[in-house]
């Protein structure tokens, strides 16, 4: 069957003057075309409150169908989440689909979602969305086949003639298994937090260069191709969370986690599905927060950020701002100013100043001291060969001498055979 080509409308309604209201209609376009659709007009509304049963006046609803017919358009998308009376009540009006940001949101990742735990996550998410919108979800799957928010990618229209107990059922058996995944990454979660190993994680709006950066530091620290992540110039390319390991020269390491980026108004499901994801950031020793310096809209996507960041309920972790794609503007690179890195992971520049903040903020707890370890105690030396930075080594009478850097839990555990701390 030939694929229909998907021509929308964009609708939204400003209410009480927001600030961002031409913003978020700005990202709504940008989420329709990362689903391929194309966007043929646009109509928005000041509003007191929304209309209850159209979400928008009726005046309007005239309006949308003047644009739908002048466009051939065969598809309207409101800005806003839309209850299952609004969507009914519009499609037998316009006589055409009408999906929401939710849905736009939800199908990305579903096109997006690579492991089992993000196909999981969605399809949750999806599954909890639908259930009170089954009926209208119904009467429009007869209307049109195909595209965004009916075929959700070979779920098809089988999913949505499950009748409501068959979804619950489904929700509570996908949720279980669910849990199993989450249960094994905390697994690994507290396994690596007893190897007293730190954790860095980049957090950012999506698209502002997150995985570029893992990657430019997986090319400086362990280039071995087959770690590196996908990076792609599109919405939410990265859904999964990626742990790698960035051991550098002296024998410090810690562990980067790449996340799902955000969006504004980001479905509460979506937020919910995605905690045990987003549990990473929680845990992390230190947070670098990603942003697409270039974009004119920054200083929103920062705020876009920190407001989903308190929404989990991360609000106290140390956070270094890397000010990503400052190739494109007119700003001096590399320069470190307090918190800020500006750089460009792209072409590699400033790579190395974001790893020097990062290490002055996450390696505190080293101790510089010179040991005398006894001759029958040689398996030690090749643990502080491994675990510590050696900047000498020499060999007395009693035994050998080293002159190193290392984590005080260590210096605590051998302090015996210390016989000077560095001034």
């Amino acid at each position: 069957m030939e694929q229909l080509i998907q021509k929308a409308i964009l609708v939204g309604v400003n209410l009480n003057h927001q600030d961002d209201f031409d913003y978020s209609m700005e990202e709504l376009a940008n989420l329709a075309e990362a689903c391929d659709i194309e966007v043929v007009g646009v109509l928005t509304q000041n509003l007191v409150k929304v209309n209850t049963s159209h979400y928008i006046g009726t005046g309007k609803i005239s309006e949308v169908m003047a644009l739908l017919e002048a466009n051939d358009g065969n598809l309207v998308i409101f800005n806003d989440e839309l209850s299952p009376s609004q969507i009914r009540n519009l499609e037998s009006d316009l006589q055409c689909k009408v999906i929401d940001r939710t849905v736009l949101i939800l199908d990305i990742f579903d096109q997006r979602a690579k492991t089992r735990e993000a196909q999981l996550q969605v399809e949750v998410a999806l599954l909890k969305y639908m259930l009170p919108r089954l009926i209208g979800l119904r009467e429009s799957l007869g209307r049109q086949s195909g595209g965004v928010g009916t075929k959700n990618r070979g779920a098809g229209e089988t999913r949505l003639e499950l009748d409501r107990r068959r979804i619950e059922e489904k929700i509570t058996a996908l949720s279980k298994e669910l849990e199993q995944v989450v249960a094994h990454r905390q697994t690994q979660r507290k396994q690596r937090k007893k190897n007293d190993v730190p954790v860095v994680s980049l957090v950012g709006y999506t698209n502002a260069g997150k995985s570029t950066i893992m990657n430019a530091m997986m090319e400086m620290f362990n280039p071995s191709q087959e770690k590196l992540v996908l990076e792609k110039d599109m919405l939410f390319a990265t859904l999964e969370t990626s742990v790698r390991n960035i051991s550098l020269q002296d024998h410090k390491s810690f562990l980067l986690t790449d996340t799902v980026g955000f969006v504004s108004k980001l479905p509460h499901h979506l937020i919910k599905a995605f905690r045990s994801t987003l549990e990473e950031v929680a845990e992390a020793d230190l947070l670098i927060h990603v942003v697409d310096f270039s974009n004119p809209e920054y200083e929103r996507h920062i705020e876009i950020t920190n407001q989903t960041l308190k929404e989990i309920g991360i609000t106290d972790i140390p956070t270094l701002y890397a000010y990503n794609k400052s190739d494109l503007t007119d700003h001096v690179i590399p320069e470190v100013q307090g918190d800020i890195v500006y750089m460009a992971a792209k072409p590699r520049i400033g790579m190395n100043e974001l790893v020097e903040q990062i290490r002055s903020r996450i390696f505190k707890d080293y101790i510089r001291c010179q040991m005398i370890i006894p001759y029958d105690q040689g398996s030690l030396v090749s643990y502080f060969n491994q675990h510590a930075n050696i900047l000498e080594t020499s060999y007395e009478a009693e035994g050998t001498k080293l002159d190193l850097e290392c984590r005080l839990s260590d210096y605590g555990k051998y302090e015996e055979y210390v016989i000077d701390l560095a001034k």
